[in-house]
């Protein structure tokens, strides 16, 4: 049995996925003065955006949309919100500590 899906592209789009993510909540993070918090701003990006590309690639690829699908959607949505919202700063601080030994 063929898969309906390609897993090397589908890593590739969660990639995609996190790195769109951290760049919009930056850019809103910037227009909501703070009236939201921004895990939840994250959360509601990485949904959206893991969304609307799910049903993009099915549209493209022609696979019919079944309700456990949507449900895989969901969770992957939480996986990129989480690693936007932690490996964003992992890789800040990664850049940080890497800066100062340069400097000593």
């Amino acid at each position: 049995m063929e898969s309906i899906f390609d897993w090397s592209v589908i890593l590739s789009i969660v990639g995609v996925l996190v790195v769109l993510t951290n760049i919009i909540v930056q850019v809103l993070k910037k227009l909501t003065w703070d009236r939201l918090p921004t895990n939840i701003l994250a959360v509601l990006v990485a949904m959206a955006l893991t969304l609307v590309a799910f049903f993009a690639y099915c549209q493209i690829r022609g696979v019919a949309v079944l309700w456990y699908m949507v449900v895989a959607a969901v969770v992957v949505g939480f996986m990129v919100a989480y690693a936007a919202m932690f490996g964003f700063d992992k890789l800040k601080e990664a850049i940080m500590q890497m800066e100062s030994k340069r400097a000593q």
